[in-house]
């Protein structure tokens, strides 16, 4: 490959079951190094995409290229640069942690040594532990270890920190940021915003089959209907339709504390201060804050959750 070719390019892509399109024309370019969220609603085919860049899943039509080869044709070849961790996957209910990385590293010509790996992610304590003993966390940070195991050249991680406590999903994402400084492509599902907010550097928001948005997170919030956020105590009644004309305001809702809430732009704030000004109302305990990726989601989304 030149250095200009993608690691991962997707276009056209079409899958459906039962006369249902799960996936509708999908395209899109992965870059070396990069890490690439795909968000979306439950249904929205997230892991019907990410099982065809796999090989796990034929396409009905359109093209899908790992490192230049065909994930179903050149599936034996994909596989030498290409870790994947699945939403669900199963083990032998007998076999002990130790065991399934040694398997799995037996599988791979140049595997990574996996006793950093197994402690970065918590599990040394927990090597000679059987699958079927093991907690859904525990299952997880495994599942996830055996992915990168083979020191591959691609990841494809769907619902990475699904079941993992705060303080093991934060360690989850240091590691990945780890090991993309170190050039490996990252392809991550996730329905939690602030992961892809933090790791990605661009996000597709799958709906219905289909590309909503792609960008990078600070993007799409960028172009949200609500980039800005202010909430503040006003000293005497605002009136609320003379709040919402304000420019580029989005909505304008009054809290029962007598707070009161406003999303819109940056030119929102100087209006909405303006207006307080003109009116000599004063604004106790303002607050101005930027959308968050999930903001941004819901506006994409028409409010469907992840």
């Amino acid at each position: 490959m030149s250095p200009a070719t993608p690691v991962i390019e997707v276009a056209g892509l079409r899958k459906s079951y039962g006369g249902r399109a799960a996936v509708d024309g999908v395209s899109f370019a992965v870059q070396e190094g990069e890490v690439f969220g795909v968000l979306g609603p439950n249904g929205a085919g997230k892991t019907t995409l990410v099982e065809c860049v796999e090989g796990l899943r034929v396409p009905d039509a359109g093209t899908v290229r790992v490192t230049g080869l065909d994930p179903v044709a050149d599936h034996a070849r994909v596989t030498r640069v290409l870790g994947a961790q699945l939403q669900r996957s199963e083990l032998q209910a007998k076999l002990t942690v130790r065991e399934a990385l040694d398997l799995y590293a037996a599988c791979h010509p140049a595997p990574a040594d996996w006793r950093p790996l197994a402690d970065r992610l918590g599990l040394t304590d927990r090597l000679d532990t059987r699958f079927a003993q093991l907690s859904g966390g525990q299952k997880q940070r495994l599942s996830i270890a055996l992915a990168l195991i083979g020191d591959p050249r691609v990841v494809v991680l769907d619902e990475l920190t699904t079941g993992l406590d705060p303080g093991a999903r934060r360690d989850t994402w240091r590691l990945i940021e780890d090991i993309r400084a170190r050039g490996v492509t990252v392809l991550l599902v996730t329905h939690f915003m602030e992961e892809a907010q933090r790791l990605c550097d661009r996000v597709a928001v799958l709906d219905r089959g289909r590309i909503a948005a792609l960008d990078s997170p600070s993007g799409l919030i960028s172009r949200s209907a609500a980039a800005t956020l202010v909430s503040f105590v006003p000293s005497a009644p605002l009136d609320r339709d003379e709040l919402t004309a304000l420019p580029g305001v989005a909505s304008a809702a009054a809290e029962r504390d007598g707070r009161v809430t406003l999303s819109g732009t940056d030119d929102s704030v100087d209006a909405l201060l303006t207006l307080l000004a003109r009116r000599r109302v004063r604004a106790h305990h303002l607050r101005v804050t930027d959308a968050t990726l999930d903001d941004a989601y819901l506006d994409l989304t028409g409010g469907a959750r992840a």
